[in-house]
């Protein structure tokens, strides 16, 4: 079992920037890839970013050059860094960990981006 708590979320303006973190506790040794999905109310949820655990990232295209995702292995813990947000970024963000064909979820963190 693998146990995931996000930080980080809340309320920024537009072009602001948050941080949210993923640490991971118990059979973290069996963790490949980590990352975020996000759901707005309304649409549906879609794949923010990936990092295996040798540090290879993806992206959404809608995340691409304004989000950076990053995983320090000794920690266990991944980071995902949102700079110049927009409205549109308004969402659940959800932190999971990939364990062979099974994803474990953190509690889901709300990030708002409003004037």
């Amino acid at each position: 079992q693998v146990q995931l708590v996000e930080s980080g979320g809340g309320l920024v303006q537009p072009g602001g920037s948050l941080r949210l973190s993923c640490a991971a506790s118990g059979s973290i040794f069996r963790i490949r890839d980590m990352g975020w999905y996000r759901q707005a109310p309304g649409k549906q949820r879609e794949l923010v970013a990936n990092i295996t655990r040798g540090g290879n990232t993806d992206y959404s295209d809608s995340v691409k050059g304004r989000f950076t995702i990053s995983r320090d292995n000794a920690k266990n813990t991944a980071y995902l860094q949102m700079n110049s947000l927009k409205p549109e970024d308004t969402a659940v963000y959800y932190c999971y960990a990939k364990v062979l064909l099974t994803n474990y979820w953190g509690q889901g963190t709300q990030v708002t981006v409003s004037s």
